[in-house]
């Protein structure tokens, strides 16, 4: 279940409450009776490594296609890891 943080319009008292996502936000401070708002603050979730951004494959894929007519192309870099796997 995740943690609120909500803080009072009215005295300033801030305080954090553990909530299932189907509870309705807190309006009632405890301190004092006063308006209360939530507090939102920076996210806990990185996305590491690829695929997460619209850039990280769409150029290379669209390009490679468009310019062969629509044709699957091989890459440079594939070959050359088939060069150096291949014994001499």
């Amino acid at each position: 279940m995740p943690t609120y943080a909500y803080a009072c319009t009215h005295c300033g008292h801030r305080f954090d409450a553990v909530q299932s996502f189907s509870d309705a936000a807190l309006t009632e401070c405890p301190e004092c009776g006063g308006a209360l708002r939530k507090q939102y603050g920076s996210i806990g979730v990185t996305f590491n490594g690829g695929g997460f951004y619209r850039t990280d494959s769409r150029a290379a894929a669209s390009s490679s296609a468009d310019a062969s007519g629509g044709a699957a192309t091989t890459s440079p870099t594939s070959s050359k890891t088939e060069a150096k796997s291949s014994p001499v």
